[in-house]
């Protein structure tokens, strides 16, 4: 048997190293973003974003590799490892991202024990309460104070963060950028601002993020930049908090941003947007890892503090998932069940494929992010019986009882959202044209990033806290450019007319707009508000100009802030 004394503290270096060389990496790929933009490379841009969710499984394998010979045998004896969490833990005391550093930790054990709940023996597990919006930052941030005017502060912003770079017209920009700041901050006194210490970039647009210090509070801003021929453009001001938790929504991609200190900047980004979960600014700026660690630690916080129960979330029932959720957890729990319902025909396979998709695509701020979770347990008293009849009849192979524990072999996490067709039998007119219209847009949004969701039912959509539309189920979700749309034959003989069933030819992936409306299950008013605004979207010849414009290697350009709150280039 290896002698653990003897060689814990290399198997705790090797782990160590393993984070240290994930953060090399992930920092490596994050700081490619600036040239990428620069150059308006936007395809090596997206391949960076993409390519930096797969290095911390391809680290962790390699860590456990490195593990196996120097462990042998006790790779796999829990008592050993119960030691090499508490050297692991003086190993990275100082470490300048101690709580991702933890994560890592988990990973790995979590690989070797499938361990079902957490083993706060082998596991960093943190309980304590979560953490109040801090009145000041962590960490470090830019200040730049507002002494020689607003212009000229925003020059002076312009220079500290973006200095990289070449605008099209500084002057221009800092004059159009200050009066959009006047009109945000409605004539209050500017003392200076802070911001994040480096560039956010996603997409086609670079950010900064920050705050304005002002006499007697402070006010979040938001500045996007452009860069349409080589040279940068500020593109947008943002100075309400609603419109710039938008552009971090956990329906979109996650940003490239480089920082040494990550829990220091999800501290300042906490003060601008004090009403988002910690997990999900974790993951707008791609430690998506330890944001699903956050999420875990938020939910175990809350059954301690709470009496809650899990429930069948309200809605339709899926014939794919059994969804639940808690009443005082703003999070929907979703179960792939054992059969489908008719006329689903897809895999649990497939499923889970759909969901490996979208976490890697563009979710254009119209899909939900979803968080995958294994071997989790809960006190089988927080179940209301009815819903845990269904988990055990749906699901067998996935939930089971174990003495007073119910166990989940595999779920996902989704941010709750409220089911559009119960929204829609509930809110007053102008808040169901208003949804009509975004539902409209959101199949705009999805074609233009090369998705096209299958199902279209509005029970498939839901509305978040800001009014905004976003698509949740995945099981028939497939790439635009896979359709074929086609537009209805018409009959040319009395049988053809009258037959129950098609009498042209239909494979799989054919798709006839011409039949959507009936199918939507909008009536009366609200379908003549979606003709009119979205009538097209009943054409194949949207559809196919989209697919050909994908085709050609356009990367259409989805704007995370309404056009009119683009500054005027005049």
């Amino acid at each position: 048997m290896i002698d653990l004394a003897r060689v814990a503290d290399s198997a705790t270096a090797i782990i160590a190293e393993g984070f240290a060389g994930h953060v090399r990496r992930f920092r490596e790929v994050t700081r490619g973003a600036a040239a990428h933009f620069a150059a308006r490379d936007w395809a090596a841009l997206h391949e960076a974003s993409t390519r930096r969710l797969d290095l911390y499984g391809e680290q962790l394998t390699a860590t456990l590799d490195a593990l196996q010979p120097l462990l042998g045998p006790r790779l796999h004896d829990r008592e050993a490892w119960t030691v090499l969490r508490a050297q692991y833990a003086a190993r990275i005391a100082d470490e300048p991202a101690a709580e991702l550093a933890e994560t890592y930790f988990n990973s790995v054990t979590r690989r070797l024990f499938a361990t079902i709940g957490v083993d706060p023996e082998i596991e960093f597990v943190r309980r304590e309460a979560a953490p109040p919006v801090p009145e000041e930052p962590a960490g470090a941030t830019v200040f730049l104070p507002c002494d020689q005017g607003i212009a000229a502060l925003v020059s002076q912003v312009f220079a500290r963060l973006l200095g990289s770079f070449a605008f099209e017209d500084g002057e221009r920009d800092a004059l159009r950028v200050a009066a959009a700041a006047e009109r945000g901050l409605q004539g209050r006194h500017l003392r200076g601002v802070e911001l994040a210490p480096a560039p956010f970039f996603r997409g086609q647009r670079a950010f900064l993020v920050g705050r304005a210090l002002l006499d007697g509070g402070a006010s979040p801003f938001l500045l996007a930049f452009a860069n349409p021929d080589g040279r940068l453009v500020a593109d947008a001001a943002l100075f309400d908090e609603n419109e710039i938790s938008i552009v971090f929504s956990f329906a979109r991609a996650y940003f490239l941003v480089d920082v040494e200190r990550p829990r220091d900047l999800v501290s300042f980004l906490r003060m601008l947007m004090p009403r988002k979960p910690v997990n999900e600014l974790y993951n707008a700026i791609g430690w998506d890892k330890h944001g699903k660690t956050e999420l875990y630690r938020s939910l175990l916080r809350h059954l301690e503090t709470s009496d809650d129960r899990f429930l069948t979330a309200p809605g339709q029932r899926g014939m794919v998932m059994h969804v639940f959720t808690l009443p005082g957890f703003d999070i929907v729990f979703k179960v792939i069940r054992d059969r489908f319902d008719p006329p689903k025909t897809a895999s649990r396979r497939e499923v889970e494929e759909k969901y490996r998709h979208v976490f890697h695509h563009d979710r254009a701020g119209r899909l939900v992010d979803a968080a995958e979770f294994e071997h989790l347990e809960f006190a089988r008293d927080r179940f209301a019986p009815d819903l845990l009849q269904d988990l055990l009849r749906l699901a067998p192979s996935t939930v089971s009882v174990q003495g007073d524990q119910v166990v989940f072999r595999h779920l996902y996490t989704e941010r709750r959202l409220r089911p559009l067709d119960l929204h829609l039998r509930q809110a007053d007119r102008d808040a169901a044209r208003a949804a009509v219209l975004d539902y409209g847009k959101t199949l705009r949004d999805l074609a233009a990033a090369n998705i096209f969701p299958g199902d279209m039912l509005l029970k498939n959509f839901g509305v978040s806290r800001n009014g905004r539309l976003i698509f949740y189920d995945y099981d028939e979700l497939c790439p635009l450019t896979e359709c074929n749309f086609r537009a209805l034959p018409q009959p040319t003989t009395f049988e053809e007319e009258m037959a129950a069933e098609p009498w042209f030819s239909v494979e799989d992936r054919d798709v006839f707009p011409e039949e959507f409306a009936p199918f939507l299950g909008l009536k009366g008013e609200l379908l003549q508000v979606f003709l009119e605004e979205h009538g097209e979207l009943l054409r194949p010849e949207f559809w196919q100009a989209m697919q050909a414009r994908i085709r050609r290697g356009e990367i259409l350009e989805i704007l995370p802030y309404p056009e009119w709150r683009r500054l005027s280039r005049s």
